[in-house]
């Protein structure tokens, strides 16, 4: 009878082990802006080593991770909003993990992004040129937008969250 309860309690935890997605974010590195309902959770901490080149020492930057982890997005003027006071517009840096293999020959390198707002039918389209780098992605309403990722034959999703306007 032991020997079953060991087996099944070491079945549990091997399972258990399984099942976490990888360590969360410490509560001060993260962002408490974010709507309940929208994954798009802006981490606050350092930047992942593979997305920090060209920034110095332990830049802290707010970034969102792509659900698959393939992109991140570094956010210029966080919070995100839809109106600006100072006409300013809302800058994202895209920073892509690098690819394990190659792209196929026929594959844009052009970062098509297709956003979504939540809960409704509103689709916005943007392409960044040569692929993930700096771009302006402004959206027509404040909400959470679902974005579709893709280039290089590589693929991603986030959440982002826009405001009504920047306090």
């Amino acid at each position: 009878m032991v020997t079953w309860g060991r087996l099944l309690l070491g079945t549990v935890l091997l399972l258990a082990g399984c099942t976490v997605a990888g360590p969360a974010a410490p509560a001060a590195d993260r962002d408490s802006t974010t709507p309940t309902g929208c994954a798009g959770r802006v981490e606050t901490g350092s930047l992942p080593d593979w997305a920090d080149e060209g920034f110095h020492g332990d830049t802290r930057m707010p970034h969102v991770f792509g659900a698959g982890g393939e992109i991140v997005a570094v956010l210029f003027g966080h919070p995100l909003a839809q109106v600006r006071p100072d006409g300013s517009s809302n800058k994202i840096l895209w920073v892509a993990r690098t690819a394990t293999t190659s792209p196929a020959a026929d594959a844009s390198t052009t970062l098509k992004i297709t956003a979504t707002l939540d809960g409704t039918d509103t689709r916005v389209t943007h392409e960044v040129a040569g692929g993930p780098g700096p771009s302006i992605i402004d959206m027509p309403r404040a909400g959470c937008w679902r974005l579709d990722l893709s280039w290089a034959g590589r693929t991603d999703t986030m959440d982002l969250v826009y405001a009504e306007r920047k306090p």
